[in-house]
């Protein structure tokens, strides 16, 4: 299992605790009456209940680690000590039993909550780092062609055409364009990582907003070909934000396409869910990196593509903030984005 299903097996879990805490007490209680079948060891079973009581702190908050510790103590008793099958909780045994449960769930989450925080801070601490060096990187580029323009500009511009002054206001006005993009995703980016992403819904058609974000591109993108049912839904969307994620991705379809290639965008109605499929004919997406592409700051080619790392991982917090799905598909060609967002009506 790799690292990131690992982590994205917690995430799943940490999401449902008591579901969690349900199934893990289960399998303690079944297992506990076979340990106790077989081999008949009190230690053992003892032990077996414990660990169910770490395994919930560990993955859930204390309540439910209370909980659980009430519960294992108070199955033991009922089902593993003489005379079975019946509660006796006022014996000193028992009441130290209790008070054994009660102090591992105690002990175990406080260490929980320490850990976690610890990992919290570590993750900012290296969000923060990678923003800066990021924003010492990528900002460099486009300001140094700003500059370089301006000064090109103000220092020579009795002596340039009218076709070379506007040649070089085109470029500037490129690397502004790119700046500004970098920066919005940069917002967005710690926004989503620090959970302060906040938006309204309003109704709206998936192809207005594909319009609006074909159309932030600095020159004219005939390379973007739309393929659209007649018929498709509004959805109940932030238009702003699902226009960034649709742009994200288009820029980065347009940066890994060949120039004399198109990239098709079809929009389609699948059951509940409006899809997306953002084509291009680029070299595509190996297996490996299907999942790691929507990763903060990761590059496929850091070394040639000239991206920040930025796009995808916007792209999928907002896409997922709105209860949809991003994701890169299997292409026989190319790379294919599939976006995913559900069709959800005004309420009245």
């Amino acid at each position: 299992m790799t690292l990131l299903t690992t982590a994205a097996l917690t995430q799943y879990w940490r999401a449902r605790p008591a579901l969690f805490t349900f199934i893990v007490l289960v399998i303690a209680i079944f297992s506990s009456v076979f340990i106790d079948y077989f081999s008949a060891s009190t230690i053992a079973v003892l032990l077996v209940l414990q660990l169910a009581v770490v395994a919930v702190a560990l993955q859930c908050n204390a309540n439910f680690a209370y909980f659980a510790a009430v519960f294992e103590a108070t199955s033991f008793n009922f089902l593993f000590t003489t005379p079975r099958y019946s509660l006796q909780m006022f014996n000193l045994e028992d009441i130290l039993n209790l008070t054994v449960f009660l102090l591992v769930a105690l002990t175990t989450s406080k260490l929980a909550e320490h850990y976690r925080r610890q990992q919290d801070a570590l993750e900012q601490a290296q969000l923060r780092n990678s923003i800066l060096l990021s924003v010492s990187h990528d900002l460099r580029t486009p300001l140094a062609t700003i500059i370089g323009t301006l000064t090109t500009l103000k220092e020579y511009m009795p002596k340039l055409s009218a076709s070379q002054k506007d040649e070089l206001i085109d470029s500037a006005a490129s690397e502004s364009h790119r700046l500004h993009q970098y920066i919005e995703n940069l917002l967005q980016a710690t926004k989503l990582q620090h959970g302060a992403l906040k938006f309204s819904l309003s109704e709206h058609t998936i192809i207005n907003v594909l319009h609006q974000a074909i159309g932030r591109f600095a020159a004219a993108q005939p390379r973007i070909i739309i393929d659209s049912e007649a018929e498709l839904p509004a959805l109940m969307i932030s238009s702003s934000l699902i226009e960034q994620a649709i742009f994200n991705v288009l820029d980065n379809a347009l940066r890994y396409s060949p120039l004399d290639k198109p990239v098709t965008v079809t929009a389609y109605q699948q059951g509940d869910m409006l899809q997306l499929d953002i084509q291009d004919e680029g070299v595509g997406i190996a297996p490996a990196e299907a999942q790691a592409i929507f990763e903060l700051f990761y590059r496929q080619h850091p070394s040639t593509d000239g991206g920040a790392g930025l796009g995808l991982a916007v792209a999928k917090g907002i896409i997922t903030a709105h209860g949809g799905q991003i994701s890169a598909e299997p292409a026989s060609k190319g790379s294919l984005i599939r976006i995913v967002l559900p069709i959800k009506k005004r309420e009245q």
